[in-house]
């Protein structure tokens, strides 16, 4: 007899810790939120603070932690010993709250803010950092991962962003030609080495994946820097597209979207919005139905495109509910003409837009966020703007000296 209840406690055991688990709507926020930008601003009046959130699916209470790892400016982990954060970079076995039982394809949430206040998770380097979900017993198990920033500022950055038009051709339509001038000045505090100062990127609305860099080693006509050989700065970017206002989706209407299968827009399809101005939009964010609604379910929503021509290129997905990053699994299946993909969604609101770009053996090119959605001055973005510093301290890494965010309009 306790053979058999060895055996079947044995049997128990190993199915907890087989059990499949999947991290779903994960999202990552400065403060409490949810559509802004993933960045802390330390020292300042500023969030201090990034919130994570995420849903699982598992059929018993899974066994987690989060390992933060500081990275250089290409998201690639430092494995230097002085830059690992040992000892406060890691929140160990997470808590979980149960989801409604009305909730279907998820069971637990978790969120939590970092720094914590218990001081188990610290951030002590200014520059770009990475998440990643892990199982508890076995941290080179990563269910799901994420990236913020943490600054230290060190100097104010002023910046201007202005209407031009590119004339390197002739463009048609001509909206096509509309670009938004951003320029970064900064006079470099004399704690810092002018040589040393490397780069400036800017990112718009939440595409961390798609950056615009002004690099000081490569001047162009439409990216290019100046240094008056003292410390006084300047980095320019005349070729920044300021596309239209973002598409929107809103799941969160239970009269509504009543099924577990509905169409984005009901009865409706998407078209080419190039000569329609967008309503105001979340900058590229969602919100989500909190956790403890009965509601908070999830939806596996069809969106339908007919684009105005047809095209030989791939036409994507993108938005808030992808990070905003071009992806095989979001290309739109081609039947004659009408475009459609079908996306698990929980209920909420998420913006959203459709690129084109060629796609083969694994690589996009020539991805067009504007073709299909618009280009013109009106449209408000919101840009965040960074400042690279080759710091030679710890063996060299890339450090942010500099932050400011900007809105185009």
């Amino acid at each position: 007899m306790k053979k058999i209840l060895f055996m079947l406690f044995l049997f128990s055991t190993v199915k907890i810790f087989s059990q499949s688990i999947e991290v779903k709507s994960l999202k990552v926020y400065a403060g409490n939120d949810e559509t802004s930008f993933p960045v802390i601003v330390l020292g300042s009046n500023s969030q201090q603070y990034i919130t994570i959130e995420f849903d699982v699916k598992a059929a018993y209470i899974p066994y987690m932690n989060i390992v933060f790892r500081f990275c250089d400016r290409n998201w690639v982990p430092y494995k230097n010993i002085f830059l690992l954060n040992l000892g406060k970079n890691i929140d160990h076995d997470l808590g979980f709250y149960r989801l409604p039982h009305t909730v279907k394809d998820a069971d637990f949430h978790f969120i939590g803010t970092y720094p914590d206040l218990k001081g188990y998770v610290e951030f002590p380097f200014s520059g770009k950092w990475m998440f990643y979900v892990t199982d508890s017993r076995d941290t080179s198990i990563v269910y799901a991962s994420g990236k913020f920033y943490v600054v230290y500022p060190e100097m104010d950055v002023q910046d201007t962003i202005k209407d031009e038009k590119l004339e390197d051709k002739i463009y048609f339509p001509t909206d096509l030609a509309k670009v938004f001038n951003i320029k970064t000045n900064f006079n470099l505090p004399q704690r810092f080495y002018p040589q040393d100062v490397d780069q400036v990127e800017i990112i718009e609305n939440h595409k961390i994946d798609y950056p615009v860099i002004i690099d000081r080693k490569f001047n162009t006509n439409t990216r290019y820097y100046h240094w008056d050989a003292n410390r006084t700065f300047s980095f320019s970017a005349r070729d920044i597209l300021p596309g239209n206002e973002y598409r929107q989706v809103d799941l969160r209407n239970t009269d509504i979207y009543i099924a577990k299968d509905v169409n984005a827009h009901l009865d409706k399809i998407d078209y080419s919005r190039f000569y329609t101005e967008g309503e105001p939009d979340l900058n590229g964010g969602s919100i989500l139905t909190n956790y403890n609604n009965d509601y908070a379910t999830y939806l596996n929503v069809t969106f339908s495109f007919r684009p105005p021509n047809s095209l030989s290129e791939g036409i994507f997905l993108v938005g808030a509910f992808n990070n905003w990053k071009i992806s095989d699994k979001y290309k739109m299946i081609n039947n004659y003409g009408l475009y459609s993909i079908t996306v698990p969604l929980k209920r909420g609101i998420y913006d959203y837009q459709y690129v084109i770009s060629d796609y083969a053996n694994g690589t996009f090119s020539k991805a067009d966020w504007v073709t299909l959605e618009g280009n013109n001055w009106e449209t408000t973005d919101l840009y965040n703007i960074f400042v690279y510093y080759n710091d030679p301290n710890y063996g060299g890494y890339d450090r942010i000296i500099g932050y400011r965010q900007k809105v185009s309009k």
